[in-house]
């Protein structure tokens, strides 16, 4: 697939980053995917963060050269976050046809909508969160307090090997479903107290790359949430707790552009 300023004769158009919360009409320079110069187009007190390209969708079979792409955008998503505050972010790879005209045609349409969602992420920022256990402490610490479980083991101390092979599959299978209970209810108690720290959180569809140091343990919350920047500090209070626990660890990154809460891309 070629690139945006490779195909002649294309109508222009223009790539979208963000709205951001300001009527100001400036350049951020050369920041843009492509070194594309970045600027904005505002009406009354908001604005579209945008570079100017032909009206062809950003495609490559290189993974280095999307990789590229997604940094730039996000980064200038960043840029424009430090300066207004938190912005309303578009997906990787919007272009729309046509000037700037069409986008301020956007922005007045959608005015009361976009300025309603500017001021519902107003001071506040998206969070990741993951909870990893190791699932065979969970086994050792079932094992040793689960009075069917240790039944189970002593009975086959003292039985044929036949015998004691059929309760060794009982046994592995009861200890099986006491596991996926006992993860069940880690999570919710974890979720519940994520929560009370939260303005709206949602459930991470997408797996993401999970560092060398979590690998091997079992993922068992996998949270993205809106967090008031006042409520920052007593989130990670209760994720350094839940961190410092034995057998678990909590892998919490941010902050980001509210991707996960904003949806500009169906309009």
């Amino acid at each position: 697939m070629s690139e945006c300023h490779e195909t002649v004769e294309i109508r222009e158009g223009r790539y979208l980053y963000s709205v951001i919360n300001s009527g100001v009409k400036l350049s951020f320079g050369e920041i843009g995917i492509d070194d594309n110069r970045v600027y904005t187009i505002p009406n009354k007190d908001i604005a579209a963060v945008v570079h100017s390209c032909h009206a062809e969708a950003y495609r490559t079979q290189d993974n280095g050269k999307a990789k590229e792409w997604i940094f730039a955008h996000n980064y200038v998503i960043d840029c424009a976050s430090k300066q207004f505050g938190t912005v309303l972010p578009f997906a990787f790879g919007v272009v729309v046809r046509g000037s700037d005209e069409i986008v301020r045609n956007w922005l007045a349409e959608n005015y009361k909508k976009l300025k309603n969602g500017l001021e519902k992420v107003n001071n506040k920022a998206e969070y990741s969160v993951q909870i990893f256990c190791d699932e065979d402490r969970i086994t050792e610490k079932l094992a040793r307090s689960d009075q069917g479980l240790k039944e189970l083991k002593e009975k086959m101390e003292d039985v044929s090997k036949g015998t004691a092979y059929l309760i060794q599959r009982q046994f592995e299978l009861k200890i099986k479903d006491a596991i996926a209970v006992e993860i069940f209810m880690l999570a919710a108690d974890f979720g519940s107290k994520i929560r009370e720290h939260v303005e709206e959180s949602k459930v991470e569809k997408k797996k993401s790359e999970v560092p060398e140091k979590y690998k091997g343990m079992k993922l068992i919350v996998a949270l993205s949430c809106i967090v008031h920047k006042d409520r920052v500090e007593k989130l990670g209070e209760v994720l350094d707790e839940i961190n410092n626990s034995d057998g678990f660890a909590v892998r919490f990154t941010g902050p980001w552009a509210p991707f996960s809460f904003v949806d500009l891309n169906g309009d």
